[in-house]
């Protein structure tokens, strides 16, 4: 059964509601009139509690269906959506272009939290179901660990919440088509900052040096061995040096040399591996030279992990929305990381890709939200609430 026919009529009006929030992008937890107007949608469709300040900036809206009634014990599900943006400058000259320079909706956004909106006044509107839906809307996904301040700051114990969802557009994925795979589907990012302290002089006297250049260059091809050599090759891990800084003139060993890098993973045993292989390469090859070293390794989110159950779910309900053959329920996962992966380890639930079609890729200055997506994930997520809180 293709999508539902009050989500088309409402396709336009959210598509309003999207570019609105185009033109007025805010970042990380910075998203106090995005929050304002998130809240005042959910007022005007009637939603039965709204609660600002989650999570600093987050905002929880509670639908109860046929039958319930606060504290009346029924499920209650999660639908999370993310509200910030990218500090980025616009390059796609569309007509409701950013408004605010340095800012944009480069991953979309902005229209995850107009389509659960829309979603929020369907249910408002008909509340075909048995128990209570949370609409999530979460602040600083880009690198904020938004959904752990919401986690940390009681949504899920507050609100009852048993079972949580997500979703996220993915350029070159048709538009009218869902992916999603049980397990790991996006990678736990994690970074690193490897300081050398050599003993800096002449270039000219390279043996009364300690060079934290050569040093460097060293390590940089020897984390490689890491993927290549100690981890299973059937377990993904990327590791990528992404900065290399040393140095101020051309005849001048120096003092030290820094290197940055991120490392991606799709299990937590693997992801153990490549921190505890890191320290000890960079310790034993800074040692083995006379230097010394420091490694900051910071580990952001866990990897977003899909719950079997509720991923079965998932599928039949996209299956619902736009027929099995147009729902890949194995694709491959992505090494970017999803800090929705915090909720899913707070509570189980599945994490779904929504087709954006053949759009510039996320985080790109020329991308855009495709509007035409915005009555498919809406009547993903009434399908997904009617479903799992059905009598």
């Amino acid at each position: 059964m293709p999508i539902l026919n009050r989500a088309a009529e409402l396709q336009g009006e959210v598509t309003g509601w999207r570019r609105f929030l185009h033109q007025n992008p805010e970042i990380l937890y910075e998203v106090h009139d995005t929050a304002a107007f998130v809240a005042d949608k959910l007022r005007e469709f009637g939603v039965d509690e709204i609660v600002t300040g989650i999570g600093r900036t987050g905002v929880v809206g509670i639908i109860r269906g046929k039958g319930a009634t606060a504290g009346s014990g029924t499920r209650t599900i999660g639908l999370r959506a993310d509200m910030d943006a990218l500090p980025l400058t616009e390059l796609t000259g569309k007509d409701y272009t950013s408004l605010r320079p340095g800012a944009m909706h480069a991953c979309g956004h902005d229209g995850h939290t107009s389509m659960l909106l829309g979603a929020a006044k369907y249910l408002a509107e008909t509340r075909n179901f048995d128990g209570s839906v949370a609409l999530i809307f979460q602040p600083a996904e880009e690198g904020g660990a938004g959904a752990l301040a919401m986690v940390e700051d009681g949504l899920m114990e507050r609100f009852g919440i048993e079972e949580v969802y997500g979703m996220h557009n993915m350029p070159g994925i048709p538009l009218g088509q869902f992916a999603i795979r049980k397990g790991g589907i996006m990678a736990a990012p994690d970074r690193f900052t490897i300081t050398i302290k050599g003993r800096g002089g002449h270039a000219a006297q390279p043996h009364k040096t300690i060079d934290p250049i050569f040093i460097g260059s060293q390590l940089v091809g020897s984390l490689q061995a890491i993927a290549a050599r100690n981890a299973d090759p059937v377990q993904s891990v990327v590791i990528s040096v992404t900065r290399f800084d040393a140095g101020t003139s051309h005849n001048i060993i120096p003092d030290t040399a820094m290197i940055m890098g991120t490392v991606r993973t799709l299990s937590e045993e693997t992801r153990d591996l490549a921190e505890n292989r890191i320290r000890q390469i960079v310790d034993g090859l800074v040692a083995a030279h006379g230097a010394e070293s420091t490694i900051d390794y910071y580990r952001q989110c866990p990897v977003t992990f899909n719950h079997d159950h509720e991923t079965d779910h998932a599928i039949r309900v996209a299956t619902d929305v736009v027929g099995s053959a147009n729902v890949d329920a194995n694709v491959e996962p992505t090494m970017a990381g999803e800090d929705f992966a915090f909720m899913l380890k707070s509570r189980p639930g599945a994490f779904i890709f929504i087709g954006n079609g053949n759009t510039a890729p996320l985080h790109n200055p020329k991308y855009d939200f495709d509007d035409e997506a915005i009555a498919y994930g809406i009547s993903y997520w009434v399908k997904l609430a009617e479903n799992r809180l059905s009598e």
